[in-house]
């Protein structure tokens, strides 16, 4: 294997829109991203499910076989 081509591996601070931050390892210090675990609908449990012309419904019905959902 060759030498010295991997990038140093430094303690790195991961900052989110939201105010939220925790700590990792990565080749730069710092690292800001737009959305995280904590902010994120699908962790959160807010997301909401928008039903267009009852598409929903119309999947139960198709896949449920005549049990309730």
């Amino acid at each position: 294997m060759k030498e010295n081509i991997h990038p140093k591996y430094v303690p790195s601070t991961v900052k989110c829109a939201c105010g939220t931050s925790f700590e990792t390892v990565s080749a730069t210090d710092e690292i800001k991203v737009a959305i995280c675990s904590n902010c994120h609908p699908f962790f959160t449990g807010k997301q909401k499910l928008i039903d267009t012309a009852g598409r929903i419904e119309k999947f139960h019905k198709k896949y449920t076989k005549g049990e309730k959902a």
